[in-house]
């Protein structure tokens, strides 16, 4: 994390909950239709490896998307993400619910999203981010943008930050390489 300023590395060291947007962040934002209609969109399997890591180390999940999907229903809780919200217009209304329901701050929730929707959200929580690929005017406004552009481990480098700010990084690396269960 050498590139990472002290700021955005203290920020991460307070987080309790990951917030992420779907369509853009978890996806490239593609939506590919078949002629039945049948919905496709693909999810890189790196964010969905580090939730479990997450879930060690009691940091929540959390999705609050636009868009209803049994696609990303399904993503949701194949992951076992520990809330969901789809079909959601007013986002900051949804992110204050989900605050008083856990008893978080602002301050120890990290929330990452690619447009413009995701604006009231990102301004108001304790580590914002934008994959590399968000609008423009979402990365004006955010702590961090990501290397990865969306649909690409945008999660899992947020999350990696997180962690390793947290010191839990060097935990799972030992524990995935110690020699113990051989």
């Amino acid at each position: 994390m050498k590139d990472i300023s002290p700021e955005i590395l203290e920020k991460a060291k307070q987080i309790k909950l990951i917030i992420f947007d779907v369509d853009g962040v978890l996806t490239d934002g593609g939506i590919i239709y078949d002629n039945a209609g049948q919905e496709y969109k693909r999810f890189n399997v790196k964010d969905g490896q580090i939730i479990k890591y997450l879930r060690k180390f009691n940091i929540l999940t959390g999705v609050i998307t636009g868009r209803d999907s049994q696609v990303v229903r399904n993503r949701c809780n194949e992951l076992r993400i520990d809330f969901h919200h789809h079909g959601i217009e007013n986002k900051i209304e949804v992110f204050k619910e989900v605050l008083n329901k856990l008893g978080l701050t602002k301050g120890q929730v990290a929330y990452v999203g690619d447009d413009i929707n995701d604006l009231p959200i990102l301004v108001n929580c304790g580590l914002s981010a934008t994959p590399a690929d968000g609008h423009h005017a979402v990365k004006e406004n955010v702590d961090y943008i990501t290397r990865a552009e969306g649909g690409k481990g945008v999660l899992r480098e947020l999350s990696d930050l997180v962690l390793d700010s947290q010191g839990h990084y060097d935990q799972i690396i030992k524990d995935l390489t110690s020699n113990e269960d051989f």
